[in-house]
C-alpha cells in the first residue's frame, strides 16, 4: 500500500546549459506543459502527498512558476552544484520534518508514469529499505549500471567509474529512488565524493545502505522510454515524440479514429470522445475537449476550446481559447473563433472571424463575416440570436445585438442593434455612372505611360 504521507523530493537545480536557452531547463515543455509540471503531477498521482523541489541558485523563474502551479510545494535552493546527493541534502528541512517514505525524482524526466512511481513505494511496503527504478536497454552508454545479486541491489556504478565488464551490463539506473521512513538524511551524510567527477552521487546511498545491512532492491520498469532525461534540444524532441506516440495510441485504443496518426499532435490534457474522427495535420494545444462523434478536418489548430458532439471543424480552422461549439455546429475553412459560444446546429463555414461573441442555434453566418470586438482599448461583445441569417461580408461592430430570426444583407456594416425578425442593411446605395469606367481607365493608362516615358 502507498503511504499517504509520502514525500517527493524533486531535483530541479540543473542549469541546462546544453539547452542553449534563457529559459530554465525544467520550464521547457513536452506535450504543452513544462517538464517540472509533468513530474509533479506524476509524483502526486503516484502517491506523494507532500512535495519539495530543489532549484538552482538564481532560478527565480522556476520559483515563481512553482508558486503558481504548486503553491503547497516547499522550495529549496542548491547554491553549489556538487551532485545529486548534495542536491537532495538541500531539502534537509523537509526531510527532517517528514516521517513517511521519501521519493527522489528528477525535474527533467517527465515521462515516468504514476503507476511506475507507485511501484517503488509498494516495494518498500513489501520489505525493502531502499527501492530504485531500473530499466533494461540495448544502448546503456551513459547510464549507471545496476549490480544485483540474489534479488538484492548491491550498488550502482556510474559510467565514468565502470570497468569493461560493468559497462557490458544492460540493466541501468533511472536515478529515481524511494527510501523507507527516516533513512535518507543519514545516508546522504555518509555519501562521499571519491569518484571520477568528484561529486556526491545519490545512487551511492545503495552501497552505503547495504554496508549497513539495509535491503536495497531494484524495480525494473517495463518501458525504457519512461526514463528519458532531457539535457539538450535533441533529447527534448525525442521526449516529445515519445509523448505524442503515447497519446496517439491511447486515443485510438479509446475509440478515436486518427486518419494519419503520425501527423496529429496532442497536449497533455487533450480529451477526445468515442468515435471522434481526426483528419491529418491537426494540432491540439492545451485545454481541448472534443465530444463523441465530432470530426476535426485536416490542418486545423485548436486551443483552449470545447467541441460538441457531432460537430464538424475545418479544414483549416482555428479555434482559440474560449471557443465553445455546441452539438452539430459546422465551422469551416479559414474560420477563426475566439472566446465565443456557437449554439447547436449553427454554421460558420467560410473565411470568418468570430471573437467575443455568442451565436444562437441554427444561425448561418455567411462568408467573410467579421465581429469587430476590439476598439483599441477594450473588448466588446456581439450577440447574434437563433435562426439568424448573416449575409456574406457582414461586419458586426460590437457591442451589438441581432435578434432571433433576423437577417443582415450582404456587405452590411452593422453598428446598431437589429430587432428579431428584422432585416438590416448597412451599406451605401449603389450608383452607376455610364461611361465613367472607360474614361477612368483611359486616364490611368495615360498617366502610367507618361510615368514610363519620363514625361
Amino acid at each position: 500500500m502507498i503511504d499517504p504521507s509520502c514525500l517527493a523530493v524533486v531535483l530541479a537545480a540543473g542549469e541546462g546549459t546544453r539547452m542553449k536557452s534563457d529559459l530554465p531547463k525544467v520550464l521547457h515543455a513536452v506535450g504543452g506543459r513544462p517538464l517540472i509540471d509533468a513530474v509533479l503531477e506524476s509524483a502526486r498521482a503516484g502517491g506523494a502527498s507532500r512535495v519539495a523541489v530543489v532549484i538552482g541558485a538564481g532560478a527565480d523563474r522556476v520559483r515563481a512558476h512553482l508558486g503558481k502551479v504548486a503553491p503547497d510545494a516547499q522550495v529549496f535552493e542548491q547554491r553549489e552544484r556538487l551532485g545529486t546527493a548534495h542536491a537532495a541534502l538541500a531539502a534537509r528541512e523537509a526531510l527532517a520534518t517528514h516521517h513517511g517514505p521519501v521519493l527522489v525524482l528528477f525535474g527533467d524526466t517527465p515521462l515516468v508514469r504514476p503507476a511506475t512511481i507507485a511501484s517503488l513505494v509498494d516495494r518498500l511496503s513489501a520489505g525493502a529499505d531502499i527501492a530504485l527504478l531500473g530499466f533494461t536497454t540495448d544502448a546503456p552508454t551513459g547510464y549507471g549500471r545496476l549490480i544485483i545479486q540474489e534479488g538484492r541491489l548491491l550498488a550502482i556504478v556510474e559510467e565514468k567509474d565502470a570497468d569493461t565488464a560493468t559497462k557490458s551490463i544492460r540493466l541501468c539506473n533511472s536515478g529515481i529512488m524511494a527510501f523507507r521512513p527516516g533513512l535518507l538524511p543519514d545516508l546522504l551524510d555518509a555519501i562521499g565524493n571519491e569518484n571520477a567527477k568528484g561529486e556526491y552521487y545519490l545512487t551511492d546511498a545503495v552501497a552505503v545502505g547495504t554496508a549497513r545491512g539495509l535491503r536495497a532492491e531494484a524495480v525494473i520498469g517495463k518501458d525504457e522510454d519512461e526514463f528519458v532525461g532531457i539535457n539538450d534540444r535533441a533529447q527534448l524532441a525525442a521526449a516529445e515524440a515519445i509523448f505524442q506516440q503515447r497519446m496517439r495510441a491511447e486515443a485510438m485504443a479509446a475509440g478515436v479514429t486518427l486518419v494519419a496518426p503520425e501527423t496529429v499532435f496532442f497536449s497533455f490534457d487533450t480529451k477526445l470522445g468515442r468515435d471522434v474522427v481526426v483528419e491529418p495535420n491537426v494540432v491540439f494545444a492545451p485545454g481541448v475537449t472534443v465530444a463523441s462523434g465530432a470530426t476535426i478536418r485536416a490542418f486545423s489548430h485548436i486551443e483552449g476550446a470545447r467541441v460538441g458532439g457531432g460537430a464538424i471543424v475545418g479544414p483549416y480552422s482555428r479555434l482559440r481559447p474560449g471557443a465553445d461549439l455546441a452539438e452539430n455546429v459546422h465551422v469551416g475553412n479559414f474560420v477563426e473563433i475566439k472566446n465565443a459560444r456557437v449554439d447547436q446546429g449553427a454554421k460558420v463555414n467560410h473565411l470568418t472571424y468570430i471573437g467575443d461573441a455568442s451565436i444562437g442555434a441554427r444561425t448561418n453566418v455567411g462568408a467573410g463575416t467579421i465581429t469587430c470586438n476590439y476598439d483599441g482599448f477594450f473588448k466588446h461583445k456581439t450577440v447574434i440570436g437563433a435562426d439568424v441569417f448573416v449575409g456574406s461580408n457582414t461586419v458586426m461592430v460590437a457591442p451589438v445585438t441581432v435578434g432571433d430570426n433576423a437577417l443582415t444583407a450582404a456587405g452590411s456594416v452593422i453598428t446598431a442593434d437589429v430587432p428579431g425578425d428584422a432585416m438590416a442593411f448597412g451599406r451605401a446605395r449603389q450608383e452607376v455612372k455610364e461611361g465613367m469606367g472607360a474614361a477612368k481607365k483611359a486616364a490611368l493608362a495615360a498617366r502610367k505611360a507618361a510615368s514610363k516615358s519620363g514625361g
